[in-house]
């Protein structure tokens, strides 16, 4: 089974970047589609961006022209690029992996927090 690491979380004030990354090992070649979800405590998680090992991308409504995901397959890492964040974007991301098997696979997830 593929295991996922995310980082890149942390604080940052609101109007700012940051930019998020997800390890996969042994490899993510072995992975067919990946996607970043967050979740506020209380809220239902949700879906912020997804790509597939073609490169094909999704955008929640709320990510699209703000959040931008790519794809390393050299580094076995996707990047979660989060510009103009803000408050509501406050919350725990999430890296999820459907392998070619179709097995899922979810990080530990790394913390976010959008904060004057």
């Amino acid at each position: 089974q593929v295991q996922l690491v995310e980082s890149g979380g942390g604080l940052v004030q609101p109007g700012g970047s940051l930019r998020l990354s997800c390890v996969a090992s042994p490899s993510i070649a072995s992975i067919l589609a990946t996607g970043w979800y967050r979740q506020v405590p209380g809220k239902q998680r949700e879906m912020v961006a997804s790509i597939t090992d073609i490169n094909t991308t999704d955008y929640a409504e709320f990510a699209k022209g703000r959040f931008n995901i790519t794809s390393d397959n050299a580094k076995n890492t996707v990047y979660l690029q989060m510009n103009s964040l803000q408050p509501e974007d406050t919350a725990v991301y999430s890296c999820n992996g459907l392998s070619r098997s179709l097995e899922q696979s979810w990080g530990q997830g790394t913390q976010v927090i959008v904060s004057s």
